[in-house]
């Protein structure tokens, strides 16, 4: 497995686990009442945070594991690269042109904040799934 196949893995299991605790939390915390009237700042903020870290932390301890793998990237590492981006870039978009709408109908803050935290969520889930793939299967030939 080449290490930046490793990358994608670590983004794709630290970006899920980061946002299932998220929602977790706020789920937890709602009791019965709308979810609009949950805080969920400080647990987005956290969760956001504590991914961030996570993934630096699994970085380095993958360099520690092993200290003579190649970080070297090929032509292949970097059109996967460049084809995950493409992928997951697209849910950025959806995010944005969402949260856009739902600003414009009025809608609360919390559906807003959650829907673009929701798109960059699936933004590096499904580039990392792509990445993933490619790395396993190998490129399309178009």
């Amino acid at each position: 497995m080449t290490h930046e196949e490793k990358r994608a893995w670590i983004m794709l299991v630290v970006s899920a686990v980061a946002y299932a605790t998220y929602v977790i939390i706020v789920v937890g915390r709602a009791e019965g009442r709308p979810l609009v009237d949950v805080p969920y700042a400080a647990a987005l903020l956290w969760t956001v945070g504590g991914a961030i870290a996570a993934s630096i932390a699994a970085e380095i301890g993958i360099g520690v594991v092993t200290p003579r793998a190649s970080r070297a990237k090929d032509v292949r590492d970097r059109e996967i690269g460049r084809l995950g981006e493409h992928v997951g870039q697209s849910f950025v978009i959806v995010g944005a042109v969402a949260a856009m709408l739902m600003a414009m109908a009025g809608w609360d803050r919390f559906w807003i904040a959650n829907a673009i935290y929701l798109c960059f969520v699936l933004s590096a889930v499904l580039g990392s799934i792509a990445k993933v793939v490619m790395y396993r299967r190998g490129l399309p030939q178009w």
